[in-house]
């Protein structure tokens, strides 16, 4: 028999599990986990629902537990971007951990798509109370920006079909990090999803999946891409 107290461990358990994958919070140690552990919150998106717009405030940051988001950005002609995809344990919202500012995306869920959001006042409260735990995320999120910065700069040295197979690359690991099989893998994002993951023209990623798929790399359909062999994307990378 499992009692209650004993059910409410196992779930703690978990999400300090789930922390602990996540990038951001990597140079903290087990306490200060447990400690945001305890703060988190349970939430659930169905597909197409906004877990924040662009222009809200930013009160709350979140990690994926389950599914797949993305954050998109609206032009005023219209248009709307892809910035990212987030899959299990993958934060987004981070900067509202340090201050209340808008939101500058729109964040949605791809599929159902279960979170845990931690309220930023809670965890400026808990940075308060243990100035290490700021010290250690404000180390962390500078490897992440430097991280960055590196793709940006390899980026603008690519040529669109290496950038395309890049980002396909980077979401089949995500894919094969969820649990996903390394060979025949869904993934998650549409063409227009990819063009603009790679900061290329829809017609020039079209072109290059074209290829992929006569090479039998790939294989598309409505809604549907498939990676039938991971590695061989890798001749496509230089």
């Amino acid at each position: 028999m499992v009692f209650p107290g004993e059910m409410g461990a196992a779930r703690s358990a978990d999400v300090v599990e789930l922390l602990g994958r996540v990038p951001v919070f990597s140079t903290l140690e087990q306490g200060d986990l447990e400690r945001i552990a305890e703060m988190a919150l349970p939430r659930r998106f169905e597909p197409g629902q906004a877990v924040f717009r662009e222009g809200d405030q930013s009160d709350t940051c979140y990690v994926v537990r389950e599914g797949h988001a993305r954050a998109v950005r609206s032009h005023g002609d219209g248009r709307t971007i892809t910035l990212a995809t987030f899959g299990p344990g993958d934060i987004f919202g981070e900067l509202a951990m340090f201050e209340d500012e808008r939101r500058s995306a729109t964040v949605e869920a791809i599929e159902p798509t279960s979170v845990i959001g931690v309220l930023g006042p809670d965890m400026r409260r808990l940075m308060s109370e243990h100035p290490q735990i700021a010290a250690r995320l404000v180390i962390a999120l500078g490897r992440r920006l430097r991280d960055s910065n590196e793709r940006l700069s390899r980026q603008s040295f690519q040529t669109v079909q290496s950038r395309v197979a890049v980002v396909l690359s980077q979401l089949v690991e995500q894919e094969i990090a969820d649990g996903k099989p390394a060979a025949e893998v869904l993934v998650t994002a549409t063409q227009a999803d990819l063009a603009q993951l790679a900061g290329s023209s829809r017609e020039s990623a079209s072109r290059f999946l074209a290829v992929l798929e006569r090479a039998g790399v790939i294989s598309q359909g409505r809604g549907r891409l498939v990676v039938h062999d991971p590695q061989a994307l890798e001749q496509y990378v230089f």
